[in-house]
Order: C-alpha cells, then sequence, then structure tokens
C-alpha cells in the first residue's frame, strides 16, 4: 500500500468514527446550532460586593463548604486557582492540560471535576494539600468534555462534541454510551439518575450511572445548563428562550413550568441550605435567585462582574461568587437577606 493510499485510508476511516460519533451530517443539519452566552454589554452599574482578579477569562467555578475554597477555571495560563472565599485571595494554582470552562465538587472536600475540553480529559484535582491525598487524577474521555458530575461511585462526562457520555472510574474511562446530539449541562440528581442537557438537539435526558438512558424530553428553545434540586427536580436554563424550565423526575420526568427570565439565563448553582437557584443573565450583567421549589420566581437581583458565565456559592455563608469571562476577576456578592 502506498503512502498516499494509507493516509487516504485513515481520513475515511477518521470522518467515519467521527459520524458513528455524531450523528450524520443529515442530523446535524436538521437542529440550529447550540445557544451560547449573551455577549454582555458594558455594564451600566457597577458590581455589588468585592471584585478580585483570579486570572484570564475564567468560566468554571464551585465553592466548597468543608473547605472553605472556591475553585475557578482560568485560561492564559490553564490553571485551576484555588479561592479562599473569606477575602478572594488565591491560595493555590493547579496546571491543567488544556482549558476548561465548567468544574463540579465530586462531594464536599472534592476532589473538583474539571473536564478539560482541549485536551479530552477529565482532571479530578484534590483540595487539600496532603501528602496522602496525592496529586490530580487524569482520565482520557471523549471528545470536547464539557460538564461532569459524580454518581454511583463513578464519574460522569458529557462530552459535547462526541455526542457521548463517558463513564469514569478513577484514572481511566470504563465505559462510553451515546447521547442526544451535543450533551452540554449535566448534573446527578440527588438519589436519583443523572440529569443531561443536549444543547444541539434541545432535550433533557436521564442515565443512569452505568449510562443506561432512562427518559427524554424536549428541553426549550436553546438550553445550555442543568441543576438538580431537592425531590428529583430539574432546572434547565434555556438560555435562548429566556426562560428557566422546571421538570420533574418523578414519577417520570415531565416539564411542569416554565419561568420566564430575559436576559439570556446561562450559569447556575444551587444553594441547598437556603433552597435558592441562582442564575446569571449574560445579557444584562445580573443574576437572580429564585427559590428551588415547585414555583421558582425571581425574587432578588444584583449587579454583576461583565459577562458573567459561571456562579457558584458557598453554602455554609450563603456568599455568592460570579465570574467574569471578559475581565479575570471573580466577584464575591453577599445576598441582601
Amino acid at each position: 500500500m502506498s503512502e498516499s493510499t494509507r493516509r487516504a485510508l485513515l481520513a475515511v476511516l477518521a470522518a467515519a468514527a467521527l459520524l458513528a460519533a455524531c450523528g450524520s451530517e443529515d442530523d446535524l443539519r436538521e437542529f440550529p446550532p447550540a445557544a451560547e452566552p449573551a455577549r454582555s454589554p458594558e455594564p451600566s452599574r457597577p458590581p455589588e460586593g468585592t471584585v478580585v482578579r483570579v486570572g484570564g477569562r475564567p468560566e468554571g467555578v464551585a465553592a466548597d463548604a468543608r473547605t472553605g475554597l472556591v475553585a475557578v477555571a482560568v485560561t492564559d495560563p490553564d490553571e485551576v486557582a484555588l479561592v479562599d472565599h473569606r477575602d478572594g485571595r488565591v491560595v493555590r494554582r493547579v496546571t491543567l492540560p488544556g482549558a476548561a470552562r465548567h468544574i463540579r465538587l465530586a462531594a464536599p472536600g472534592g476532589p473538583v471535576l474539571v473536564p478539560v475540553e482541549s485536551a479530552d480529559r477529565l482532571v479530578q484535582v484534590p483540595l487539600r494539600r496532603k501528602r496522602t491525598t496525592g496529586g490530580p487524577i487524569t482520565a482520557r474521555v471523549g471528545d470536547g468534555p464539557h460538564d461532569a458530575d459524580a454518581a454511583g461511585g463513578r464519574v460522569l462526562v458529557a462530552d459535547e462534541f462526541g455526542s457521548t457520555l463517558s463513564i469514569v472510574d478513577g484514572d481511566r474511562t470504563v465505559d462510553r454510551v451515546r447521547t442526544p446530539l451535543q450533551p452540554g449541562g449535566l448534573a446527578a440528581i440527588p438519589d436519583g439518575p443523572v440529569a443531561l442537557v443536549a444543547v444541539r438537539e434541545r432535550v433533557l435526558a436521564l442515565f443512569d450511572a452505568n449510562g443506561r438512558r432512562l427518559a427524554e424530553q424536549p428541553a426549550g428553545v436553546g438550553p445550555t445548563h442543568v441543576e438538580a434540586g431537592a425531590g428529583g427536580r430539574v432546572y434547565v436554563a434555556d438560555t435562548a428562550g429566556d426562560a428557566i424550565l422546571l421538570f420533574r423526575t418523578r414519577p417520570r420526568l415531565e416539564l411542569v413550568r416554565r419561568v420566564a427570565l430575559p436576559g439570556a439565563p446561562y450559569g447556575m448553582t444551587i444553594d441547598r441550605t437556603r433552597g435558592r437557584l441562582w442564575v446569571t443573565l449574560t445579557a444584562r450583567n445580573e443574576v437572580v435567585w429564585l427559590p428551588a421549589n415547585g414555583a421558582p420566581r425571581p425574587v432578588e437581583r444584583y449587579a454583576t462582574v461583565r459577562q458573567p458565565n459561571s456562579i457558584g456559592v458557598h453554602e455554609p455563608t450563603g456568599r455568592v461568587f460570579v465570574a467574569s469571562r471578559t475581565d479575570g476577576t471573580l466577584q464575591l456578592l453577599d445576598p441582601r437577606r
């Protein structure tokens, strides 16, 4: 076989593998592009609270109640900045093999689950610096890992551009299953399955910890992220539809409420201690909280840093942390109530 023939064959095999993972070209053309956060305007109000610098283009925030550390994914260089929740001081930086955008805690005390999109890796970053803890654990996952959460003693990773769900045990992927097109947000439901938003196909799907698909429902005009609350409730940010969608998962998956929320809702987190769902509005440089119950409604709004794509909450104090993708800053916000 000539070198040119061999290269042509490898190209055909690579294309076939890509289509097998992502669906056919007809599948992709059937759906419009996935929704993105709004491009935030210049702020018309100063952000409330304290603003500190954390690194380049921060996106992805997770605040740990046990250690008091707030993990923030930054780029140039690609790192996780570990920040003291009290004053915003960066106490440690952990190098990543590429850029990440969304992170979560596997459990109180860590580790931090970091899907590294540009390197197709899941990195688990320990929060404590103890000799017995060891360093970060890295596993190869699918194409474009976007979000991850822990369930059933494993970590499930949404591979956005592979349209797969990688199931990770320690430093290896033990299985990979197909999902609806372009899985983006993913969240484990307490004592339940994992909720996954397919941002291209615009559906919400439920998977068990072994990767078995349990249910699926349409999820708005342009969904991006998902959070799981108490009682099997699931909240979806319909970014293009300017709304929060509330689904119940028991006894079956069903959309039960749509809450209008103009401003391109995008980043979300839940304060379970106070029963609050926090949502960033990227078109308005605002954050709003709603009761995380069966009848959510906007209660209070706050001015944020520019391009507030990500948010986290330190539950013992209720302090909220908002990352500015534009300014390289982190906002420390204490709610008025």
